[in-house]
């Protein structure tokens, strides 16, 4: 790899984004009246064809991101915490973070 500090810093700059953009929408449909009780919260995410197409992608990437970050130990422990931050806040922030934070790790193995 070239320079991962450009990369990283790219992946932070995904992530800010990935931070401001979803949860303006999320607070758009807070605020008129969207709930995280699961019968509205489902009902509104499988709401049309288009909907249904995006959650299920952004869920079933969710899942499998999961996945490969519990089974990175590179991370230790702060793993568990990209784990309930992709449900919790999104995989939008949290998969870019995750990635930066990869490189800031392996940049520190290969200099040691």
């Amino acid at each position: 790899m070239q320079n991962p500090k450009h990369l990283r810093a790219f992946f932070l700059v995904l992530a800010a984004l990935g931070l401001a953009i979803p949860w303006y929408f999320n607070t758009v449909y807070f605020l008129t009246g969207g709930s995280v009780m699961p019968d509205v919260f489902w009902r509104d995410a499988f709401a049309n064809p288009l909907t249904t197409g995006i959650t299920c992608d952004v869920y079933l990437a969710a899942v499998a991101f999961s996945a490969w970050v519990a089974a990175d130990r590179s991370l230790g422990a702060w793993r568990w915490a990209y784990i309930v931050a992709c449900f919790g806040i999104g995989l939008a922030f949290v998969l870019p973070l995750y990635l930066a934070q990869r490189l800031r790790v392996g940049s520190e193995d290969g200099a040691a």
